[in-house]
Protein backbone atom coordinates (compact mmCIF):
# COMPACT_ATOMS: atom_id res chain seq x y z
CA UNK A 1 0.00 0.00 0.00
CA UNK A 2 2.87 2.35 0.83
CA UNK A 3 4.41 1.73 -2.62
CA UNK A 4 1.06 2.37 -4.32
CA UNK A 5 0.64 5.67 -2.45
CA UNK A 6 4.18 6.75 -3.33
CA UNK A 7 3.54 6.00 -7.00
CA UNK A 8 0.21 7.82 -6.92
CA UNK A 9 1.80 10.91 -5.36
CA UNK A 10 4.65 10.81 -7.88
CA UNK A 11 2.21 10.47 -10.79
CA UNK A 12 0.19 13.39 -9.46
CA UNK A 13 3.30 15.55 -9.24
CA UNK A 14 4.27 14.70 -12.82
CA UNK A 15 0.79 15.46 -14.10
CA UNK A 16 0.73 18.78 -12.25
CA UNK A 17 4.16 19.77 -13.60
CA UNK A 18 3.09 18.78 -17.10
CA UNK A 19 -0.05 20.91 -16.90
CA UNK A 20 1.93 23.90 -15.64
CA UNK A 21 4.48 23.52 -18.43
CA UNK A 22 1.69 23.74 -21.04
CA UNK A 23 -0.27 26.55 -19.38
CA UNK A 24 -0.59 29.69 -21.49
CA UNK A 25 1.16 32.84 -20.32
CA UNK A 26 -1.44 35.44 -19.30
CA UNK A 27 -1.44 38.41 -21.68
CA UNK A 28 -0.33 41.68 -20.07
CA UNK A 29 -3.32 43.94 -19.47
CA UNK A 30 -3.85 46.29 -22.42
CA UNK A 31 -1.14 44.67 -24.57
CA UNK A 32 -1.46 45.41 -28.29
CA UNK A 33 0.60 44.78 -31.42
CA UNK A 34 0.34 46.66 -34.70
CA UNK A 35 1.68 46.44 -38.21
CA UNK A 36 3.07 49.94 -38.86
CA UNK A 37 3.89 49.23 -42.49
CA UNK A 38 2.95 48.21 -45.06
CA UNK A 39 -0.51 49.73 -44.86
CA UNK A 40 -3.64 47.64 -45.37
CA UNK A 41 -4.35 47.40 -49.10
CA UNK A 42 -0.81 48.41 -50.12
CA UNK A 43 0.89 46.94 -53.16
CA UNK A 44 4.42 45.89 -52.27
CA UNK A 45 7.35 44.39 -54.19
CA UNK A 46 8.00 40.67 -53.82
CA UNK A 47 10.58 41.45 -51.07
CA UNK A 48 9.63 44.28 -48.71
CA UNK A 49 10.14 45.67 -45.21
CA UNK A 50 7.53 45.08 -42.51
CA UNK A 51 7.53 47.21 -39.35
CA UNK A 52 5.86 46.44 -36.01
CA UNK A 53 4.85 48.34 -32.87
CA UNK A 54 3.67 47.31 -29.40
CA UNK A 55 1.69 48.98 -26.62
CA UNK A 56 1.63 48.04 -22.93
CA UNK A 57 3.98 45.08 -23.41
CA UNK A 58 7.78 44.85 -23.70
CA UNK A 59 9.74 43.12 -26.40
CA UNK A 60 12.29 40.50 -25.37
CA UNK A 61 14.11 37.78 -27.31
CA UNK A 62 12.79 34.23 -27.31
CA UNK A 63 13.93 32.47 -24.15
CA UNK A 64 14.06 35.71 -22.12
CA UNK A 65 11.85 35.34 -19.02
CA UNK A 66 11.29 39.09 -18.47
CA UNK A 67 7.73 39.48 -17.16
CA UNK A 68 5.14 41.04 -19.50
CA UNK A 69 7.27 40.58 -22.59
CA UNK A 70 7.23 38.65 -25.84
CA UNK A 71 8.33 38.73 -29.46
CA UNK A 72 6.66 39.04 -32.86
CA UNK A 73 5.48 36.34 -35.25
CA UNK A 74 4.08 37.28 -38.65
CA UNK A 75 1.19 35.10 -39.75
CA UNK A 76 0.99 34.88 -43.55
CA UNK A 77 -2.27 33.69 -45.10
CA UNK A 78 -3.21 31.75 -41.96
CA UNK A 79 -5.36 31.94 -38.84
CA UNK A 80 -4.04 32.94 -35.40
CA UNK A 81 -2.70 30.32 -33.02
CA UNK A 82 -4.88 29.52 -30.00
CA UNK A 83 -3.83 30.54 -26.49
CA UNK A 84 -1.30 28.18 -24.96
CA UNK A 85 -0.31 26.62 -28.30
CA UNK A 86 3.19 26.95 -29.73
CA UNK A 87 3.42 29.14 -32.81
CA UNK A 88 5.03 26.97 -35.50
CA UNK A 89 8.05 28.07 -37.54
CA UNK A 90 7.22 27.57 -41.20
CA UNK A 91 6.42 29.52 -44.37
CA UNK A 92 3.15 30.81 -42.85
CA UNK A 93 4.57 31.67 -39.39
CA UNK A 94 7.68 33.85 -39.54
CA UNK A 95 9.45 34.28 -36.19
CA UNK A 96 11.18 37.47 -35.11
CA UNK A 97 12.64 35.90 -31.97
CA UNK A 98 15.34 38.51 -31.37
CA UNK A 99 12.69 41.09 -30.41
CA UNK A 100 13.00 42.86 -33.76
CA UNK A 101 10.66 45.72 -34.59
CA UNK A 102 11.07 45.28 -38.33
CA UNK A 103 12.19 42.75 -40.86
CA UNK A 104 12.12 41.66 -44.46
CA UNK A 105 9.54 39.36 -46.01
CA UNK A 106 9.52 37.77 -49.46
CA UNK A 107 6.16 36.60 -50.79
CA UNK A 108 5.02 35.10 -54.05
CA UNK A 109 3.20 37.51 -56.38
CA UNK A 110 -0.50 37.81 -55.57
CA UNK A 111 -2.75 38.83 -52.72
CA UNK A 112 -1.72 37.88 -49.17
CA UNK A 113 -2.89 38.54 -45.63
CA UNK A 114 -0.52 39.47 -42.80
CA UNK A 115 -1.18 39.53 -39.07
CA UNK A 116 1.08 39.78 -36.03
CA UNK A 117 0.83 37.43 -33.07
CA UNK A 118 2.98 38.06 -30.03
CA UNK A 119 4.54 34.96 -28.54
CA UNK A 120 5.99 34.43 -25.08
CA UNK A 121 9.55 33.32 -24.31
CA UNK A 122 8.69 29.82 -25.59
CA UNK A 123 6.96 30.96 -28.83
CA UNK A 124 3.61 30.18 -27.18
CA UNK A 125 0.50 32.27 -27.86
CA UNK A 126 -0.62 34.39 -24.90
CA UNK A 127 -3.98 34.00 -23.17
CA UNK A 128 -5.85 35.75 -24.67
CA UNK A 129 -3.79 35.89 -27.88
CA UNK A 130 -2.20 39.28 -28.61
CA UNK A 131 -2.99 39.96 -32.27
CA UNK A 132 -2.80 42.86 -34.69
CA UNK A 133 -5.49 43.66 -37.19
CA UNK A 134 -5.16 41.48 -40.29
CA UNK A 135 -4.04 43.41 -43.37
CA UNK A 136 -4.19 42.50 -47.07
Amino acid sequence: MKTFMSRAVFAGMLLGASMLANAATPAPKGAEVHIVSPADGATVPQTFQIKFAVEDVSLAPAGDATPNSGHHHVLIDTAPIAAGKVIPADANHVHFGKAQTQGELTLTPGEHTLQLELGDKNHMAFDPPILSEKIT
